[in-house]
């Protein structure tokens, strides 16, 4: 045991959540960090129903913050009350799933790095739910503090680590995505205004149009933030940009912007060949262009075919931003058998359908 290991198990380790009317969720997250962590603060910022109650009989200690319409300054207040050598910030809608163990061990290191975790993300795919991942930066050392008014981002120059925890979350599903429905955009037209040649905040209004299926203003969005980031080598372009081509893809596809779409997508082919979601969204275009006009059917049909061919071929890519849990598998092969449905193929659709079953039980 080295020397200081004594004071690194001193180590404090807080959650941090900034809350509004968040009574019904808090119990959950509360519950699934308590046993992990040494402390727990919520910072109300307004709320009018039972949060600063729930809050406390959970355990948790309780601030108010007057809302200023910038995420930065609620979360940097939350982080200076909560005082932690660790601070874990999760939102009320996120659970943690997995991982508490690796949670406690950082009370025994040095808080010397930014810890990445999985976001696992529930929205509606349809008439079916769908878990979408994201690796961020939600475990920060005590001084760091974040920036941005929206979709806020920590500032350091530590190195970055991905922790084994896993983290649930459901506020893109049902009511809860309706009762924020305009908040985040109003907010990153406002700091667009002051920065208004950044490429993720493009991104993310593009993404939020998106989500709220207003595709043309989406895709004039992800356009402006992909121009912005003409230029950059491969090897410097944010993680982002992969759910940004894809999403580019659906919502052209529901722009009914088929031959142009093609055209993106072959252009970008090179850059994607080791992505599920990137076939994935070229097959579920090509097969809506192929339903708008049946006489491209005989020629279409190959390459939706091939797309979905190619995701199984990969397999689930979950370390890539905005990645779809499913697409590298039972989502690919359910599309497969409902495509060999369509050409009279039985033997093939069965075979698709017992493998996307088989992925569906070890998922």
């Amino acid at each position: 045991m080295s020397a200081d290991a004594p004071a690194l198990a001193r180590l404090r380790l807080v959650l941090v959540v900034i809350a509004r009317n968040e009574a019904h969720h808090l119990p959950r997250l509360l519950a699934s960090v308590r046993p992990w962590v040494n402390d727990a603060l919520v910072l109300d910022t307004g709320s009018t129903d039972n949060t600063v109650h729930v809050a406390t009989a959970c355990g948790a200690r309780v601030a108010h913050f007057h809302w200023v319409d910038d995420f930065s300054a609620a979360r940097n207040a939350a982080l200076a009350l909560a005082g932690g050598d660790w601070h874990l910030v999760l939102d009320a809608d996120e659970w943690l799933v997995s991982g508490g163990e690796a949670l406690a061990a950082l009370c025994h290191q040095s808080p010397d790095f930014v810890g990445q975790l999985r976001v696992d993300s529930q929205q509606a795919s349809g008439a079916h739910t769908s878990v979408a991942p994201s690796w961020l930066s939600r475990m920060l050392p005590g001084p760091v503090r974040y920036s941005g008014r929206v979709h806020e981002q920590p500032q350091h120059n530590l190195r970055v680590e991905r922790l084994p925890v896993v983290i649930g979350h459901d506020g893109y599903l049902g009511a809860a995505l309706a009762s924020k429905s305009g908040r985040n955009a109003r907010l990153l037209q406002l700091a667009l205004t002051d920065t208004p040649d950044d490429p993720y905040l493009w991104y993310q209004l593009g993404k939020d149009h998106d989500v709220y299926e207003r595709y043309a203003e989406a895709l004039s969005c992800m356009d402006r933030a992909a121009t912005l980031l003409q230029g950059t080598p491969t090897a410097r372009q944010p993680a982002w940009m992969h759910d940004l081509v894809v999403r580019s893809l659906h919502a052209l596809k529901r722009c009914k912007r088929h031959a142009e779409a093609l055209q993106r997508a072959e252009a970008q082919m090179a850059a994607w060949t080791q992505s599920p979601d990137y076939f994935f969204a070229l097959g579920d275009l090509l097969l809506d262009w192929a339903a708008d006009e049946p006489a491209r059917a005989n020629e279409l049909v190959p390459l939706i075919e091939s797309s979905w061919q190619r995701c199984l071929a990969i397999g689930e890519r979950p370390d890539l931003e905005g990645a779809v849990a499913g697409r590298g598998s039972h989502l690919a092969a359910g599309n497969l058998a409902l495509l060999c449905d369509l050409q009279g193929q039985a033997r093939n659709a069965a075979q698709y359908r017992a493998w996307a079953a088989a992925w569906q039980a070890a998922a």
